[in-house]
């Protein structure tokens, strides 16, 4: 049986890491996400997936720093203003596990990506009559693919930002209830 379930944004992130100075990482999230899911446990393959994110909403703990990533040298937010993901196909690889291949879009470039999702929970009742599942799903990116391609060199060789990005999605779901026929 397909069910519906949507991203709940207050309890899911999107997670990246990126190196500076060719030494370490910098972390940062974005919460502004929502998105569906529609998955019927007897034809995973037929798995639909979307998600948007709010790339204003991007935070590295560095007031300065996020202000710079808004702007066109990076995710230039006044002009693209969300950053999207859209399934073509998924592909169970496991107990819990899948492979969602799909469009990803940032800063008007689309690529194709493929997100290895993981510890999909079983559908649990919630304290408020509803119910949930969740699920991590990961990938690495090339920003410069994008069109995010700033960048400074450094005296000592290298750059100032890595040009692979980590990404992580941590995500809880509400099944969309529907009406009794």
């Amino acid at each position: 049986m397909k069910n519906t379930y949507q991203i709940d944004p207050a309890h899911s992130g999107v997670h990246f890491s990126v190196r500076h100075l060719m030494l370490s990482n910098v972390r940062g999230t974005f919460s502004g996400l929502k998105g569906t899911v529609v998955y019927d446990p007897a034809d995973p393959a037929a798995t639909q997936v979307s998600a948007t994110i709010d790339a204003s909403t991007i935070s590295t703990g560095d007031p300065s720093r996020d202000g710079h990533l808004k702007t066109a040298d990076f995710l230039d937010v006044e002009k693209y203003p969300q950053i999207v993901f859209t399934a073509k196909r998924t592909q169970k690889t496991g107990d819990a596990e899948f492979k969602v291949t799909g469009d990803l879009t940032i800063h008007g470039v689309t690529r194709e990506v493929t997100l290895n999702v993981e510890d999909v929970s079983p559908e649990a009742k919630d304290p408020w009559g509803g119910t949930r599942i969740g699920a991590t799903a990961k990938t690495k990116i090339d920003r410069q693919q994008f069109g995010v391609s700033w960048n400074s060199p450094l005296e000592t060789g290298g750059v100032v930002v890595g040009d692979e990005v980590k990404l992580e999605f941590d995500l809880e779901f509400t099944k969309v209830q529907t009406a009794a026929a």
